[in-house]
């Protein structure tokens, strides 16, 4: 029997293509602090390396959603979605940026990988404040394991590795703080504007923002600095680690779902570790391993509860 009189082979290449792409896409992802360890190799400053790649990302997302909606309908977008998006843009793709980056000058990347997606129980502890109900027993146990997985990872019981890790813990911690916040806005507009427009204009604010921040703090010589390598490698940054992945994963998640997708998404810190083994050499304790298995775990967890609590 053929495909035409049988549509389940093609829904399974459907659903198959969606896993790949948000693997792929989260795996791109995973890429962004060996990146960035290479560009600070090259003496290049944080500020300037996440100003850049934004700079770089920004016509691509621009080009992307033009020709997916045209720019008639990016510039009739509601003033209050346009706000809105630009806000969450700014706390997540300049404060958060900044902050995360930052980190990365103080902390393995592998590390800054696995508390980054600490963000999911942070969403749902805010979801339930906002609602004004208690979560489920899952729902704190899952939470409960995330933050456990956490003190685990940037050292644990190795009071050492604790003390050398905790300031840029707590600032990979504000980043993630940032990324659930633009999720929540996200998740009401998104509805309203779609992804593409609420990433570019989130894009576009956060973008200006680092422009206005580099300029005042380094100046157009600062960036006439950056060495020939650095360039190559910042352009790496914002093609193959931002823009690409994002697109991957929002075609990933739109064939899959969104529990499915996050599920997949799952790959990204243990590609991180992997990685920054192979090609930095960071090796991580007994004890921080631990921590990742229990972090990964704990967003399993969360996504599996989100998906009974759904309606059918």
């Amino acid at each position: 029997m053929d495909d035409a009189s049988n549509p389940a082979p093609a829904h399974a290449r459907w659903l198959l293509l969606g896993a790949v792409y948000t693997a792929l896409g989260a795996m791109l992802f995973a890429c962004k602090g060996l990146l960035a360890k290479q560009v600070y190799a090259l003496h290049v400053n944080f500020e300037l390396l996440v100003c850049i790649r934004a700079c770089i990302a920004l016509p691509l997302f621009w080009w992307f959603t033009a020709s997916r909606e045209g720019l008639s309908r990016i510039f009739s977008t509601p003033l209050s979605a346009v706000l809105a998006a630009s806000i969450a843009g700014f706390l997540c793709y300049y404060i958060g940026a900044l902050t995360d980056f930052y980190a990365l000058t103080m902390i393995d990347a592998s590390i800054e990988r696995v508390l980054l997606f600490s963000y999911p129980a942070m969403v749902v502890l805010f979801t339930s404040v906002q609602h004004k109900r208690w979560p489920s027993r899952q729902v704190v146990l899952a939470a409960t394991l995330a933050y456990i997985g956490i003190f685990l990872a940037i050292g644990g019981f190795d009071a050492h590795a604790l003390r050398a890790n905790l300031l840029g813990a707590m600032l990979v911690l504000i980043s993630a703080l940032s990324f659930a916040i633009y999720f929540m806005i996200g998740e009401k507009y998104t509805r309203q504007i779609g992804s593409a427009r609420f990433t570019l204009f989130a894009m576009s604010a956060a973008t200006l923002a680092l422009l206005a921040h580099v300029l005042l703090h380094h100046g157009v010589s600062g960036i006439a600095q950056i060495p020939a390598a650095g360039w190559g490698w910042l352009f790496l940054l914002g093609v193959m680690c931002m823009f690409l992945p994002a697109l991957l994963q929002a075609e990933g998640m739109r064939r899959i779902g969104a529990q499915r997708g996050s599920v997949v998404s799952t790959l990204g810190p243990p590609t991180t570790v992997l990685l920054a083994w192979a090609f930095l050499g960071e090796r991580l304790s007994w004890w921080q391993l631990g921590g990742v298995c229990i972090i990964i775990a704990s967003v399993l967890l969360l996504e599996f509860t989100r998906g009974e609590a759904a309606p059918r």
